[in-house]
């Protein structure tokens, strides 16, 4: 059987070492990754094999040859531009056609028992096996889910948190029969994943997941890299190490020369003629390569160092990465996780703090302070994106400095002169972010439309009006000291995943484009947005009925930017309205739960004394409202919603309802009821705005304020809902209390659990177990339907280390059993 070593990608996020090394070549205890691989393949008699090559190819290939020094026979396909996973294997098909072969990335590092694999792909008589293995952390990577069998049931891949059900993931190595390439086009990209395995599997054909047991890694991070060191030291897996082990876990390669006083702390690998001098002191985990000069006192720990680097006297290195021929002078300091380019100049006494990225070919000067990557390059964030854009504390997390590369990065995705349209809240801060977010933009060809301070729904309606995209800076709803810049699509819809995907790409490499002086983008300022967005809002939903029922209503603006737009709509609407809070409060533009309760009381209280048909309370960007009925009672959000479905599902008695699956099954039996149905979606907002762009979609919502009016648009906007409701209230000619005293009461509780990022996936794989064969729903996280109709749903937190669990049953203590059951469940994984 032949094999096909994948050695094409870029390796971006593991720049700068990826910048002038194909990420293949990246050394593991000396050792290219790929050699590992092919070490493994000959281990397992796959001799003949086939090298996949795009990305610095003729590195690849002068490195590797024709493989004889390995007893290995190697022959190249190179790939003039990237073709996919499973494109690029295509390109090797005239030496693949004739037999079975084996698929295996050149970057990731693993023992697995490949004969084993191979004897597993020939019993089950598969068209395609692919190699399986359980990791802690699901989210880069591909779930795989496979019956008792091994019959492969469902792909997934680069799962958000909301999807993760199972910790057994595609590890890219593959056993194919030949006749696979039916279904991949030529000179396309095409993934295995994303294109070939579907296909096949809606055609039923025999596709077979084998579990292996062993060692993986998929080297694709700073983090993954030093840990795969540390993994080969420890002997976590079974590789060759080029070397002599002197002392237990202290391996010394031929030609070093290491002087008896030296401190040598094992496990630790020294390459081939690297000199270590009396005094230094090298400690676990470190890794020195090739012709590595270490002078006295020197201190190493955790230290990957690559071939040909200089370290100077009084050195202090730890958990950093070295790259080739760089020159670390006397008594400089580089920190954790910091990663130094190759061919650079560290200059003496200087201090490089963690995380830090400096590029190849590099100068930092004798004794500088360095806390930023230098030229092109930032700190890399985990989590880029929140729930709601990207966001963090205003002049911490979130400086002008930070909203520039965004602005820059955001702005190198779209085609130069393009337009983006620029909105923020009342807030001092986000005037302040958004001027530099305006700068950014212009100088990278972009013309700038700004509305300046204007409610969340009007910036995406004049998005959606010829712009490229838009950015929205806001404070965070109920954290007064932070702000969201949140990034939207022509539409005005939030940036999807992938466009946040792209986004972050761009951002994390920091190359950004940059216009020439002709090319700088003009900036405009759009006039009469506010009658323009009421004048849409009026065109497009239905009002009728509204002025022959006389109806009066309280609206509460909240000191925020929805009163700005009320002025042009109420007068309009032909309803009679008591505007409250009205003015733009600059200390105030969030506010916090008790605020807004508080709020809800006082209004409950106007409008039961001015015998008002009911009361809104919008949020300070107006993307969210609360109701109070005509008593003065509050409307609890979670009520709000099932009222507004029934309200609309009768008057319009067909369509589909765009609801999160959190959302209580009353809410089914309410849309029933009226001849509508229920698309469940996920809790994410870009999911609900998927659904609520689909023309048979009548209604959305979110059960915490967010409602879609689709006629409008497809994204929450709470003065839409207002006018929505008015309109359903004034034909309906029922009181909101009326409408809520006839659907029935919810008993949905909810819990979150602190659950450590390492087990998340383990606790999703042991939710899935317990279920058995109970009815199962990964429309978001697991959902399990008991027999009698209740329900339990486990979701892990995207950004924190937290698991959410929502539960249903006929009454509260019900729902409050099933939560305790299923909270002991993940509480048990996650120990």
């Amino acid at each position: 059987m032949k094999a096909v070593v994948m050695a094409g990608g870029e390796g971006t996020r593991l720049r700068p070492m990826t910048s002038s090394m194909p990420k293949p070549l990246l050394p593991v205890a000396n050792r290219p990754i790929m050699e590992h691989v092919l070490r493994l393949l000959k281990r397992h008699g796959l001799t003949e094999t086939v090298v996949t090559v795009q990305f610095l190819a003729s590195l690849v290939k002068n490195y590797f040859g024709d493989g004889e020094e390995l007893g290995m026979e190697l022959t190249y396909a190179n790939e003039e531009k990237p073709l996919g996973t499973a494109g690029s294997v295509k390109n090797a098909e005239e030496a693949l056609k004739d037999d079975a072969f084996l698929v295996i990335s050149g970057d990731a590092l693993t023992d697995f028992d490949l004969t084993d694999l191979i004897r597993f792909h020939k019993e089950k008589g598969a068209l395609v096996t692919v190699c399986l293995t359980r990791v802690p952390n699901p989210l880069e990577f591909g779930i795989t889910i496979v019956d008792e069998n091994g019959k492969v049931d469902r792909f997934l891949e680069k799962p958000t948190w909301g999807q993760v059900f199972s910790d057994t993931v595609n590890t890219g190595i593959y056993v194919m029969e030949p006749e696979v390439f039916d279904y991949v086009e030529a000179d396309v990209p095409v993934d295995w994943s994303g294109d070939v395995f579907p296909q096949l599997m809606k055609e039923g054909k025999p596709i077979y997941g084998y579990i292996a047991e062993g060692y993986w890694e998929d080297v694709g991070t700073h983090e993954s890299y030093v840990k795969a060191q540390a993994d080969v030291l420890e002997g976590r897996v079974d590789v060759d190490i080029d070397g002599f082990e002197i002392s237990p876990g202290v391996w010394v390669a031929e030609g070093a020369e290491v002087h008896p006083d030296a401190a040598l702390r094992g496990p630790l690998y020294i390459g081939d003629y690297a000199k270590v001098e009396a005094g230094a002191e090298i400690r676990e985990h470190t890794v020195v390569g090739s012709n590595v000069v270490v002078k006295s006192g020197a201190f190493l720990h955790k230290a990957v160092v690559h071939d040909n680097v200089y370290i100077g006297q009084q050195s202090n290195l730890r958990g950093c990465v070295i790259g080739k021929n760089t020159d670390i002078m006397r008594a400089s300091r580089i920190e954790d996780g910091a990663v130094i380019g190759d061919e650079c100049l560290v200059g003496e006494e200087s201090i490089i703090q963690g995380n830090v990225r400096v590029y190849p070919f590099k100068t930092i000067e004798a004794g500088a302070f360095v806390n930023t990557s230098v030229i092109w390059e930032s700190r890399g964030q985990a989590h880029l994106f929140g729930a709601r854009g990207v966001s963090g504390i205003l002049n911490v997390e979130i400086t002008p400095e930070l909203a520039v590369r965004l602005a820059g990065a955001y702005a190198t995705t779209l085609k130069k002169g393009s337009t983006v349209t620029t909105a923020r809240d009342h807030s001092r801060g986000a005037r302040a972010l958004k001027r530099a977010v305006i700068s950014a933009l212009q100088a990278s060809a972009i013309d700038v439309r700004d509305l300046e301070n204007v409610p969340l729904p009007v910036a995406r309606q004049q998005t959606a009006r010829g712009s490229a995209g838009g950015i929205m800076i806001r404070t965070t709803p109920g954290v007064p000291d932070s702000v969201d810049i949140m990034f939207f699509d022509e539409r005005g819809a939030d940036l999807s995943q992938a466009g946040q995907r792209k986004l972050d790409r761009v951002y994390a490499r920091q190359e950004y484009r940059r216009a020439f002086p002709g090319e700088i983008g003009d900036l405009s300022f759009p006039s009469s947005v506010y009658d323009s967005y009421a004048g849409s809002l009026l065109r497009s939903v239905d009002t009728s009925g509204v002025a022959e029922a006389g109806l009066k209503v309280v609206v509460d603006a909240a000191h925020g930017s929805a009163g700005l737009v009320l002025p042009s709509l109420l007068g309009r609407l032909g309803v009679e309205a008591f505007t409250i809070n009205p003015g733009l409060d600059e200390s105030r533009p969030t506010e916090t739960a008790d605020d807004r309760r508080s709020g809800l009381v006082r209004l409950g209280e106007i409008v039961a004394s001015a015998r008002a048909a009911f009361g809104v309370r919008f949020d300070p960007v107006g993307e969210r409202l609360s109701l109070v009925d005509e008593r003065g009672r509050i409307v609890e959000d979670d009520r709000a919603l099932l009222v507004l479905l029934d309200l609309v599902a009768a008057e319009r008695r067909s369509g589909k309802v765009a609801l999160p699956v959190t959302t209580t099954r009353i809410a089914e039996q309410v849309a029933a009821y009226h001849g509508t149905q229920v698309e469940w979606t996920t809790t994410s907002p870009d999911d609900l705005t998927r659904v609520g762009r689909a023309d048979t979609t009548i209604f959305g919502g979110d059960g915490r304020g967010g409602f879609i009016v689709p006629e409008s648009s497809s994204v929450f906007d709470g003065t839409a809902a207002f006018v929505r409701l008015i309109g359903l209230v004034a034909r309906t000619q029922l009181t909101l209390s009326q409408i809520d005293a006839r659907i029935p009461r919810a008993h949905v509780l909810r819990r979150d659990l602190p659950t450590p990022w390492a087990v998340k996936g383990l606790v999703m794989r042991s939710v899935v177990e317990a279920a058995g064969d109970r009815h199962v729903d990964t429309t978001d996280g697991v959902r399990v339907v008991e027999t009698d109709g209740r329900w339990v749903m486990v979701l892990p937190d995207p950004a924190e280390a937290v698991t959410h669990l929502w539960a249903e049953g006929p009454d509260d203590a019900s729902a409050q059993a099933l939560l305790d059951e299923w909270s002991a469940v993940v509480d048990g994984a996650g120990r």
